[in-house]
């Protein structure tokens, strides 16, 4: 056997002998030498890395409460509400506002939390990296073509994605408008980033990407005008048929049951076609949104009983866009 003095123990590093230092702590823990040569690193690194994600949690924090109080303060800003009661103005119910607003903050400040999200973390994480001693370069140059590649594979999900962006804030149209957009047209159900739907009014559901939209005819904005092209005959006393026809119509405006969605008088615009088959006399009454379908079937029914009543002759085949199948304009 060999004797105990020569036996080779392992050599304590110097900064173990340095009292209160991180290395000696970590030899008196550990009693290793790899351990004890980076307890400097290893706290320092811990520390930063600790540091960084405190502060990234912060930050995102902060950002996400900042696009908070930013979307809140455009959808209850003093200025709609002072516009919205402006005297001589019948604004649109509580209710559909209300919900309008609510469903445009909600997706507006959704897409910016996440973006923000997404900033933060990826900074945060380039900045964990970074501390390890990565070499970033390679890995930021992948990522660049990574990103153009997916970019490029997913151009009409970024255009869709835009375009819905851009469609809300806006505000092109809402949850309950009446609109038309081109291939498809009804009643707006909800309004997504990518993809606006519709029901039309047959009930068929139509999913409408927001990128393949060119145009957009709103009837809910605003205010609605109620069209009704009314047929009469050849023989017919034109006068007294526009007469019948603006008080029947401002008689009818008055009552209890479409009162409240007339905005204005009703204006009778005369003569709008002369043809064959007939003179059509126009009417014209401005009334809320998305309220012209029931005011316009009100008057259209009051009017056709007054004319029977009176013996007013209509003419036997009718233009089309007339009585029988009756026009609407959005204002």
């Amino acid at each position: 056997m060999r004797d105990a003095a020569d036996l080779v123990l392992p050599a304590q590093p110097e900064c173990a002998t340095q009292a209160g230092t991180w290395c000696a702590r970590f030899y008196e823990w550990t009693n290793n030498d790899f351990l004890a040569r980076s307890a400097d690193t290893i706290v320092f690194t811990t520390m930063s890395i600790a540091f960084i994600l405190v502060l990234a949690a912060v930050v995102r924090w902060a950002a996400h409460r900042v696009i908070h109080r930013v979307i809140e303060g455009a959808t209850n800003s003093r200025v709609s509400r002072l516009i919205s009661r402006a005297p001589g103005l019948r604004r649109a119910p509580a209710s559909a506002a209300s919900q309008r607003n609510v469903q445009r903050a909600r997706t507006i400040g959704s897409v910016l939390r996440s973006i923000s999200s997404v900033v933060v973390l990826s900074i945060a994480a380039v900045m964990v990296l970074a501390e390890f001693g990565v070499n970033l370069g390679p890995i930021l140059a992948s990522a660049g073509i990574v990103g153009v590649a997916v970019g490029f594979g997913a151009q009409n999900l970024v255009r869709d994605f835009l375009s819905g962006m851009f469609m809300l804030l806006e505000d092109q149209y809402g949850v309950g408008d009446i609109v038309d957009l081109g291939e498809a047209g009804g009643v707006v159900e909800a309004v997504g980033l990518r993809i606006t739907t519709l029901r039309d009014i047959n009930g068929t559901v139509w999913y409408v990407r927001n990128g393949e939209v060119l145009r957009v005819g709103n009837k809910s904005q605003g205010y609605a005008v109620a069209v009704m092209d009314i047929p009469v005959a050849h023989s017919a006393d034109i006068a007294d048929a526009i007469e019948l026809v603006g008080r029947v119509a401002t008689a009818r405006t008055v009552a209890q049951d479409i009162t409240d969605a007339v905005l204005e008088p009703v204006e009778v615009l005369g003569v709008e076609r002369v043809g064959p088959e007939g003179v059509t006399l126009r009417l014209t009454v401005k009334v809320k949104p998305g309220q012209q379908f029931a005011v316009q079937r009100a008057l259209n029914a009051a009017i056709a009983d007054a004319f029977d009543e009176a013996g007013v002759p209509r003419p036997s085949v009718f233009p089309v866009g007339t009585a029988a199948g009756p026009t609407t304009q959005e204002g």
